[in-house]
């Protein structure tokens, strides 16, 4: 032992005491922002509805649905005129066939009209073959037809159901008698032209992160804000529709499905074909469309021969719930001139 020195004297020279490293400033502030986020995802979450409630409430007692080879359940309307002239049409994105009630009310007095929900939409649903790109949405197509024994149609749709119906038209020709196009999704953009604005929901869609959180996290106020940028005229949108979009959007499959065909090629080649569509054709389009560009129509009308296009000023992508009698009168218009089908003589279009 050294002189002035003694055991006791040692504990002087302990070193100091260590927190443990999850008292630590630099590692407990991100595991408290870590436990957030952990804690806020978990608060957001929203499952999906409830699949036999959602067809009671969306699809009521008589909801009828046609079995398809590759085991879809395709939801489907036939209503209308049972002995008129057949308009079968498809609705867009993340929308379902509730989307036509107007045209049904206006145009059902002369006309047969068949309405469905395509794949991962409405009440469809999932389909096992995950196929929610042309084929397979022209595929529910062709399973209702069969169902209703329909040979030959008018075919209309709106948005991205505007493009199943042209390139159904361009796949099978001998089915489709006339084409009716509201705001198609398909068409390039033109020299010079930017992309349009398109509303939140879709633009959360352009990302991984955002794909990925679409199929845990649906807020119904980015479902109401997403349906209000893509209209110009929002008075038709009230709480029961925004109830509708969101618990539908939520049905089983459903978000999956919209983030797959986030990822599906849209086949932009195929533009350059719709001029070998040689059935009578409607291009209609609402001026302030955010979502495709109202040039889109002078696009398809260059491409289709005999086109005819109308521009309904102020409306915005659903033309036919934004403005129903304008965009009802149109149709009606157009085929009885185009077709020679009965007119609605004396019979105001409501």
């Amino acid at each position: 032992m050294m002189a002035g020195f003694d055991d006791d004297d040692d504990e002087d020279f302990a070193p100091p005491l260590r927190r443990p490293f999850w008292r630590r400033k630099r590692v407990l502030l991100p595991l408290a922002i870590l436990a957030a986020l952990v804690a806020g995802f978990v608060l957001l979450l929203t499952p999906d509805t409830d699949r036999e409630a959602m067809i009671a409430k969306y699809g009521g007692p008589d909801a009828a649905f046609a079995a398809g080879p590759a085991g879809q359940r395709i939801h489907y309307r036939d209503q209308g005129k049972r002995d008129g002239p057949v308009i079968i049409l498809l609705h867009g994105s993340n929308a379902s066939l509730h989307t036509w009630g107007p045209m049904v009310a206006r145009l059902g007095a002369d006309y047969r009209v068949v309405t469905l929900d395509l794949p991962g939409h409405g009440l469809t649903g999932a389909t096992p073959d995950r196929d929610y790109g042309a084929a397979g949405m022209m595929a529910a197509v062709d399973v209702v037809a069969a169902k209703l024994s329909l040979d030959r149609f008018i075919l209309g749709g709106n948005s991205m159901g505007g493009w199943v119906a042209w390139r159904y038209a361009l796949a099978r020709p001998e089915n489709v008698e006339a084409l009716l196009l509201l705001d198609a999704s398909g068409m390039p953009l033109r020299k010079g032209e930017k992309p349009p604005e398109s509303n939140i929901g879709f633009r959360i869609l352009e990302y991984p992160l955002g794909r990925w959180l679409a199929t845990r996290i649906t807020p119904r106020a980015l479902v109401e804000q997403s349906l209000r940028g893509s209209v110009s005229e929002e008075a038709f949108i009230d709480e029961a529709m925004i109830d509708r979009y969101w618990e539908l959007l939520r049905f089983p499959g459903n978000r999956e499905a919209t983030v797959i065909r986030a990822r599906t090629d849209r086949e932009a080649h195929m533009a350059a074909k719709a001029g070998d569509i040689a059935v009578p054709t409607l291009i209609l389009f609402g001026s302030e469309d955010r979502l495709i560009n109202s040039t889109a129509a002078q696009s398809f009308a260059e491409r289709i021969a005999g086109s005819e296009v109308v521009l309904l000023e102020g409306i915005g992508h659903l033309p036919m719930e934004e403005a129903p009698d304008r965009t009802a009168a149109a149709i009606a218009d157009f085929l009885t001139r185009r077709l020679a089908v009965p007119p609605q003589a004396d019979r105001e279009i409501r």
